[in-house]
């Protein structure tokens, strides 16, 4: 007979990380790279252009565009969001 147990998650983050904070922390990374993304791209800048008013290099923008979030810590990401003229708003709430 073959037992098999499957595991469900809240949350993807959850699923590939080894503790709460860090599926915290990969959870707040990927929201703020996909708002960055998207402000990328309501403007239609190319990656050279968003590198440039982002202050940081064309393959750093491609690195987040493509979604490769171990690439960012928190701090770059606020750092980014900042030149682009955004402010960060931070909320905590009860698990």
């Amino acid at each position: 007979m073959n037992l098999t147990t499957t595991e469900t998650y809240t949350s993807v983050w959850d699923a590939i990380s080894d503790t709460q904070e860090e599926a915290a922390n990969l959870q707040v990374r990927a929201q703020m790279m996909t708002k960055i993304c998207n402000i990328l791209t309501e403007n239609g800048w190319t990656q050279a252009e968003a590198a440039k008013r982002c202050g940081i290099t064309q393959p750093r923008i491609n690195d987040l565009v493509r979604g490769r979030i171990s690439r960012f810590s928190l701090d770059a990401l606020v750092n980014i969001a900042a030149a682009l003229g955004m402010r960060v708003h931070i909320e905590l709430e009860a698990a």
